[in-house]
């Protein structure tokens, strides 16, 4: 692991704070919350784009999972477990992202009944201190409560998650991070009027989107894309988050980076004519590769800000 580690460091951690640095640094943005769905486990990029957030809010279709006790691990195969618990995280120190296929792998009782430990795997590495954790749940008005880590949902919706508080050594406060597993299909969406109304209280957020497999380019996934455009302060994202004709000049300031010319591989065919102009009149430089294609294709971004 901390052969992996320090590789990614360079490749990637380092990258991504210079970026930080350099154009994500203005106080609102440092002061807002942070709102990161379809990002699996990713603490790491939310973190090191949005080190100052107060509050992360991770949303995924993955369980939140709990955290293995000694008793759990005393029947392990101690060197092989240690083995598969790194490869939870090895797909974002190597390319940037968490590969779905994988995940629906190793974190539904595979090697991790859920999220939570790649959470705090990723947070550890990067020097935070973990002060506590709980299970939760949101009731029908949309807060977050408490629950039994084995809590089972009455109906359709659990909307469970788990809240881990942590103190980073660059920060003079401890931040929280919630991640919740919720499907945001507008299937099941339209009818998750607790999760709906937690989504309102996070007006003035900046949302992250990255390796979103394209789902806010779908028609089944209007609903978040529409949550998105309301709630959000700023949107910082590749091109598999909203699309970019739904950022009107006369509601939002665009910053292009890098370069674009389509997807990488199977999602080729979800191209953006009116992307691919903006980009040729111009975009600031990227010295970072991130989302699909890492090391295989040229990367880019958009940070949205709300006038």
């Amino acid at each position: 692991m901390d052969e992996a580690w320090a590789k990614a460091d360079t490749a990637i951690v380092k990258r991504l704070q210079a970026f930080q640095g350099a154009e994500l640094s203005d106080s609102k943005l440092s002061a807002a919350p942070v709102f990161y769905p379809f990002g699996g486990p990713d603490a790491l990029t939310m973190t090191a784009f949005f080190p100052h957030a107060p509050t992360y809010v991770m949303v995924g279709l993955e369980p939140a999972g709990t955290l293995p006790s000694v008793a759990d691990l005393t029947n392990k195969d101690t060197a092989a477990y240690l083995a598969a618990t790194r490869e939870t995280v090895s797909s974002v120190l190597e390319r940037s992202f968490f590969i779905t296929k994988q995940m629906d792998q190793q974190l539904r009782g595979q090697v991790a009944d859920g999220l939570l430990l790649p959470i705090l795997h990723l947070l550890v590495r990067r020097g935070d201190a973990i002060l506590g954790f709980r299970y939760v749940r949101l009731d029908e008005k949309g807060n977050v409560i408490d629950r039994a880590a084995d809590y089972k949902a009455p109906g359709r919706f659990g909307n469970k998650g788990v809240e881990i508080e942590f103190h980073s050594p660059t920060e003079p406060r401890p931040q929280r991070l919630f991640y919740f597993s919720v499907n945001l299909s507008d299937e099941r969406l339209t009818e998750n009027t607790p999760f709906l109304a937690y989504l309102s209280k996070l007006k003035g957020s900046t949302t992250l989107l990255k390796a979103t497999s394209y789902m806010p380019h779908n028609r089944t996934f209007s609903l978040i894309r529409s949550q998105i455009l309301s709630i959000s302060g700023a949107v910082l994202q590749d091109d598999s988050g909203v699309p970019y004709r739904y950022f009107s000049p006369a509601e939002w300031t665009t910053q292009l980076y890098g370069a674009y010319t389509h997807p990488y591989g199977s999602f080729a065919w979800i191209v953006q004519p009116d992307l691919q102009q903006a980009f040729a009149k111009g975009a600031k430089p990227l010295d970072l590769r991130l989302s699909y294609g890492f090391s295989k294709a040229p990367s880019n971004l958009l940070l949205a800000k709300r006038r």
